[in-house]
């Protein structure tokens, strides 16, 4: 336990794109399990639903970038 939130205090964007896109990805599934979606469709979807989290992420920092920025 201790290893994982000393991972998470070294890189807070990953630790919260993982967590993210973990969330993301449960309601995707919970949302399509009645479409009758083929598997490659869905794991295309599961890729694509990581990846809109990791910009999520991104463009998020992008404020903390501007933040920093000003205070210097």
């Amino acid at each position: 336990m201790a290893m994982l939130k000393s991972f998470a205090g070294r890189h807070p964007r990953i630790t919260a794109w993982i967590a993210l896109a973990v969330g993301m990805v449960i309601i995707l599934l919970w949302s399509a399990k009645d479409v009758g979606l083929l598997p490659t469709q869905l794991a295309w979807l599961v890729v694509a639903t990581i990846l809109l989290a990791g910009l999520c992420v991104w463009i998020i920092g992008w404020e903390d970038n501007e933040d920093q920025s000003t205070q210097n």
